[in-house]
């Protein structure tokens, strides 16, 4: 009997893992591998394929369940005298543990190396029916979860945590049963199947980022005056990791020494990207609405420079999650930035949605933020004419871009870079277009003291500026993302660290994370993402280590057009 028992499971995780309503979507050209968890269920399908098609597919499901449950009742009834009803029962609910499991986790030969994203509520729906029609179990064990499930939906409206409170109820009313041992681990699996199931929803729930029931949630194509963009961000401190309230619990337990840093940050490693908020109230002023999620892997600074194959993996894994999102474009944000050929890399793994760093109009802001910076250093009693400016990063396309645009307005431009011969023929073009302007060219960041006025837009992962470049009373315009000013600079009196690229959309934009840009603002490389998804002009993104002025350009005209503001 326990071989003929062994194999009814194997059959239940195999009726589980057929992919019946996937086949089905999949003839309707709905592949629901690609689309996020967030974006599936019963509801949003319903409004992808229509009624008929949603309903018989969430059907198709629940029959799963049901017939896994009943092939173990079938087997519990031929098998009289060797299995009593107590017996039967549990291989009942065994069966239905097993086809939940081939549901969440099927053969990859059915499906490929893209496994779905389905919750598995409809089979859960079928599992308990077949356990009241079939497995024996009283209506006292199968109606609770039920009652509990629609309790916790109507209240709180997170399906997630109704379905893990249903089948908490179910594992609480096995064990206090009469039924044996089997069923209670039976019902305690299928829990913890599904609390792992939806670790990312709960973990939403907590962030306030997952919709409850009845929620729009945007897909891409369905509506013409909604988009979707995504942006990928990381936490710079410890600080910035409690920010989502699913890692707060942690910061009490470092502070008191039972978890250390070290492993919180090793934890960071392992995990894969979330989505841990999302910028709300976003309207161009064309009426069009900008959603954009805020995705994370939460890797420290230090890791994109020592462990750069595996910034680039996470990098790849957000551009997938963001297209499994909706979303039209996945945008690079601080050390993202840089990693895998500054986006190229990630583009080509995911070749399915636009990926793009920002560098277009990051050096577009810089045109319409550098004229007002030079009017505020001439008007605090500087002499403009007789200044000298440093350009850090001068090697570089937008550093290259500040010195032609400051070379005609101060006396002496220091231009510094770490390719003195690059550099030199740089400077060649810039004193036959200025001979009235010293142009000079170091590798030596120690000449930054001369400056008065310093302008840097680096590519560097971490601050190249530090106090030792820095004399008193420096302005200092930081166009680096990350940061190329390092904290400490602002201790020196007199100093004025001026952050570059800093945007505010149009509308009344809140978000549920601080990106330590102020209120309603964003950096500029995220503002791209915003006009790009607007637009839809996804041949404009900005990859690799190059940046065309006439992306440059399209983007500050564009931004004007759509009501996005450079902040002085």
């Amino acid at each position: 009997m326990l071989f003929l028992s062994l194999v009814l499971l194997a059959l239940a995780y195999l009726v589980g893992s057929l992919p019946l309503g996937h086949w089905l979507l999949l003839r309707l050209g709905f592949d629901t591998r690609n689309v996020s968890v967030y974006n599936l269920g019963v509801e949003n399908v319903l409004r992808r394929v229509g009624p008929s098609s949603a309903l018989i597919s969430a059907g198709l499901d629940a029959t799963k369940g049901f017939v896994a449950v009943l092939m173990a009742s079938s087997i519990g009834q031929v098998s009289t005298g060797q299995l009593e009803n107590t017996g039967r029962a549990e291989l009942c609910v065994l069966a239905g543990l097993a086809c939940y499991l081939g549901h969440l986790n099927p053969p990859r030969a059915l499906y490929g190396d893209t496994l779905p994203r389905g919750r598995g509520n409809l089979v859960l729906l079928g599992i308990l029916a077949g356990l009241s029609v079939a497995g024996g179990l009283s209506d006292w064990l199968t109606l609770p979860p039920l009652i509990v499930y629609a309790a916790v939906l109507g209240l709180g409206g997170f399906i997630s945590v109704a379905t893990v409170s249903g089948l908490g109820t179910l594992a609480a009313v096995l064990a206090l049963s009469s039924l044996g041992l089997a069923a209670k681990i039976g019902g305690l699996a299928l829990l913890l199947s599904a609390v792992w199931r939806f670790k990312e929803n709960l973990g939403r729930v907590l962030d306030d980022t997952e919709p409850r029931l009845g929620d729009a949630v945007p897909m891409a194509g369905r509506q013409q005056d909604v988009v979707v963009a995504a942006f990928m961000i990381h936490p710079l401190t410890l600080d910035d990791f409690w920010q989502p309230r699913r890692f707060a619990w942690l910061k009490p337990l470092v502070e008191r020494g039972v978890i250390s840093e070290k492993a919180v940050r090793q934890m960071a490693e392992s995990l894969r990207p979330m989505k841990i908020g999302e910028l709300n109230g976003i309207r161009t002023a064309e009426g069009k609405q900008i959603r954009a999620y805020l995705l994370s892997s939460p890797l420290m600074p230090d890791v994109f420079s020592d462990k750069p194959e595996l910034a680039v993996r996470r990098a790849i894994e957000g551009a997938r999650l963001a297209q499994e999102l909706g979303a039209s474009v996945f945008g690079l944000g601080a050390f993202w930035s840089v990693v895998g050929n500054k986006g190229q890399d990630v583009q080509a793994a995911v070749p399915g949605i636009a990926v793009t760093n920002g560098g277009a109009y990051t050096s577009g802001t810089i045109k319409a933020a550098i004229p007002g910076i030079l009017e505020h250093f001439a008007g605090s009693g500087r002499d403009l004419g007789a200044a000298t400016a440093a350009v850090v990063g001068a090697n570089g396309v937008v550093a290259f871009g500040i010195a032609r645009t400051i070379a005609p307005q101060v006396a002496r431009v220091i231009m510094v870079g770490r390719d003195l011969e690059r550099l030199e023929r740089s400077a060649t073009a810039l004193r036959r277009a200025n001979p009235g302007t010293e142009i000079v060219t170091s590798v030596n960041y120690n000449d930054l003291r001369q400056a008065s006025l310093i302008f840097t837009a680096t590519s560097d992962p971490a601050p190249v500026i530090f106090p030792q470049h820095v004399s008193e009373g420096t302005w200092i315009f930081d166009e680096g993302r990350p940061a190329d000013v390092d904290e400490s600079v602002k201790q020196i009196p007199g100093v004025r660290v001026i952050p570059g690229g800093v945007v505010r959309p149009p509308g009344h934009m809140t978000s549920q994370v601080n990106l330590h840009f102020g209120d309603g603002a964003v950096p500029a490389c995220l503002a791209e993402t915003l006009i790009l998804a607007a637009t839809g002009e996804y041949s404009r993104r900005s990859l690799g280590p190059h940046t065309l002025s006439e992306n440059v350009n399209f983007f500050v005209e564009e931004a004007e057009k759509l009501g996005f503001t450079v902040v002085d």
